[in-house]
């Protein structure tokens, strides 16, 4: 997956950590490949470039993994808060992008959702179109929203 030619604006391993993890989602999604197998290869093929720390690179396969394995909650979740949107029809970054963030909300609890939605745009705009900040902002901030009033909720664990 290529950057947009921005700046990045944090250096943090979970920064790092949220990158890989988008570029792994991304791959999957195009490839159809396990994730698994995606994991491995992104690391084997050092696609990650400097390398990653472990604690960045535990990060980005734990959440990798997660969205994964929780996509189709995920997935509802996106499509109840994106009126308009239809997500085969948002754009594959935006998209998972959007499946990050809300894996993070739900399954990250010890994060501050303000941190997720932060990290959510800088990824967005980094990695996506020039609308792309604005519109994983607006999403992602509905379904928090909806989630903390109750509007939205959660599937069963």
């Amino acid at each position: 997956m290529k950057r947009a030619g921005r700046v990045m604006t944090s250096s943090g391993s979970r920064h790092r950590g949220r990158e890989a993890a988008l570029c792994m989602l991304y791959q999957q999604e195009l490839s159809g490949d396990s994730i698994e197998r995606v994991i491995a290869a992104y690391f084997e093929g050092r696609l990650a470039e400097p390398p990653l720390a472990a604690a960045s690179r535990s990060f980005a396969e734990r959440l990798a993994r997660g969205v994964s394995l929780r996509k189709e909650e995920v997935d509802r979740l996106i499509r109840a808060g994106s009126i308009h949107w239809r997500l085969e029809r948002m754009a594959v970054v935006d998209r998972n992008v959007l499946r990050l963030a809300l894996f993070e909300l739900l399954d990250e609890p010890d994060t501050p959702a303000a941190v997720i939605l932060d990290e959510a745009v800088e990824l967005a705009k980094l990695f996506g179109g020039p609308e792309s900040g604005a519109f994983v902002n607006g999403v992602v901030d509905g379904i928090r929203k909806q989630l903390d009033d109750g509007t939205l909720v959660r599937s069963p664990s």
